[in-house]
């Protein structure tokens, strides 16, 4: 089995994906506008040039979203996005990239399970945890 996180936006997943892209390190693999789907005759015109879904790689990992059909998107709460790094360096790096234009709510720091670990929220909305080193629970 696999669990892949699948995020909803409001518009922006393009601008969302693109971004995601250059912090993970990754690439994305297909992006879908309502418009040049199969449903396209079936959407409203306002909607075709947002995202029906979007597939990011990175590290073999995989990202997936798209934009909400008008008033349908909510605001993500009691989940998120969890990364492990192995070198913290790189985690670090993550982590400062995934904050810019957003708001950091955990400091990227030494904590008892893991060399470096910090949560953010990113500028989309997104909430985020990534833990950076090697696991110290043994």
């Amino acid at each position: 089995m696999k669990m892949t996180p699948y995020l909803g936006f409001d518009g922006k997943c393009r601008e969302a994906f693109e971004f995601y892209a250059g912090c993970l390190d990754g690439k994305i693999a297909m992006m879908m506008t309502y418009g040049g789907s199969p449903m396209a005759d079936e959407m409203p015109p306002e909607v075709h040039d947002t995202i029906m879904h979007a597939c990011l790689v990175a590290d073999g990992a995989l990202l997936m979203g798209g934009d909400a059909p008008p008033g349908r998107h909510e605001t993500p709460k009691g989940i998120m996005v969890a990364l492990e790094i192995d070198d913290f360096a790189r985690a670090e790096r993550v982590f400062n990239a995934l904050a810019g234009g957003g708001t950091i709510s955990m400091p990227f720091e030494e904590t008892f399970w893991v060399e470096r670990f910090g949560m953010l929220i990113d500028r989309f909305g997104i909430p985020w945890a990534v833990n950076g080193g090697k696991s110290k629970m043994g």
